[in-house]
């Protein structure tokens, strides 16, 4: 009886139909002799999960598998057909793959989890070099020449729940004004999304934020509240802004009191202080609550080590978004896997366990042991027979 391999198994997550109409859309297979996207998606995907350093491993290993590809729904691979795919093709139907396996997991989170904990940051990707620099460079910033991978990471579920590309020199405050404010949600952002408008949309939308003040803002100080002095927390106080015209360039529209919590940190010589429109919650569950952003920079940090997104195999920058889209997408299929399967350990254990076994059937080599035991049993126990 056929059974699916393990890879077959975290592909069945995969929005097909959405991948499959937005390659219609944008006529990705108008000149395929055979290379479809949805080959393209797979290998790129095995890829990532397979820890491939190159297109030529990705091939070498891929087909090495034959008798797999017909249940997968491929063919043999050669890396030069990929490496045209992957420059040329559009990026979008990846794109709009990986919004819908986000889409996904957001829905999983709203049905299961009370508190929403939303992670937003940015991360820069080093692009130099031919090939890169003729898209990277007229964009480039003193520190980075490259692109910039926006995120926003819902902690309970360690997975992203919104994500955008942008070149270097693009501001942060200027992705973070794009996002869909969630009623009741607690948004956690460092300094480099200071905008005091954008803060007052997302309370009038009913959510909150914690983030930290830059050093020359001007604030009046209305109440100081109790602090325990056991805590790390330092002050804890309801403040409002001095200056409602702050640069001269627009009318700062926050009018709200806001809590300003000055926090200690045993690791650093000055404390930390925070904003947030909380005005309810204790001092020490907002600066917890700031301290989580560091999932946010793990989760880049885990992508960075453990997918292929630091060595690239184009140069191209559609070939360097598809692969960067299809890291994620990996990286949300495991995600889904794992809570599918029931599997108990690390996302990385998962991984680990994945690279070994991706092509192994668990159903059949399950019922091939079950077999080998009862014929085993049956054999010691006509041994017992002869002897007794």
């Amino acid at each position: 009886m056929f059974s699916i391999n393990r890879l077959q198994s975290v592909l069945k997550a995969f929005p097909t139909r959405v991948f499959d109409d937005k390659v219609k859309e944008h006529r990705s297979d108008r000149y395929s002799k055979g290379f479809k996207s949805r080959d393209q998606l797979v290998a790129m995907v095995f890829g990532h999960l397979s820890g491939a350093s190159s297109l030529r491993m990705i091939e070498a290993s891929y087909n090495s598998q034959k008798r797999h590809h017909y249940h997968l729904g491929t063919g043999q691979l050669r890396r030069s057909t990929l490496a045209d795919a992957n420059s040329k093709r559009s990026s979008e139907p990846f794109s709009a793959a990986a919004q819908a396996l986000m889409s996904q997991v957001h829905r999983t989170v709203r049905q299961e989890s009370e508190d929403l904990l939303y992670l937003l940051d940015s991360s820069s990707i080093s692009l130099k070099g031919p090939g890169f620099d003729e898209w990277t460079r007229d964009n480039q910033t003193r520190n980075t020449q490259g692109i910039k991978l926006h995120m926003l990471y819902e902690k309970n579920t360690e997975a992203p729940v919104f994500s955008q590309f942008s070149p270097a020199n693009v501001n942060d405050i200027t992705v973070g004004r794009e996002l869909t404010i969630e009623p009741e949600a607690v948004y956690v952002f460092d300094k480099g999304y200071c905008d005091f408008n954008w803060w007052s949309e997302i309370d009038r939308e009913g959510a909150l934020f914690v983030t930290r003040f830059k050093k020359n803002t001007a604030l009046k100080v209305e109440q100081s509240l109790p602090v325990d002095p056991d805590s790390v927390v330092l002050s804890d106080e309801l403040v409002s802004f001095t200056n409602k015209n702050p640069g001269a360039r627009r009318r700062n529209h926050y009018t709200q009191l806001l809590r300003r919590v000055t926090v200690h940190r045993p690791e650093k010589k000055t404390p930390i202080i925070l904003a947030t429109n909380d005005l309810e919650s204790p001092a020490e569950l907002i600066a917890r609550r700031y301290k989580e952003r560091w999932a946010i920079e793990l989760y880049f940090k885990w992508i960075k080590q453990h997918l292929k997104i630091k060595t690239f195999f184009g140069r191209s920058e559609n070939a360097v978004k598809i692969q960067l889209l299809c890291a994620l997408i990996a990286y949300l299929l495991l995600v889904i896997h794992r809570k599918a399967s029931g599997f108990k350990g690390t996302l990385w254990a998962l991984l680990a366990e994945l690279r070994v076994t991706l092509f192994q059937r668990p159903a059949t080599d399950k019922t091939s042991y079950e077999r080998w035991r009862e014929e085993q049993i049956e054999r010691e126990r006509l041994q017992i027979g002869l002897f007794a």
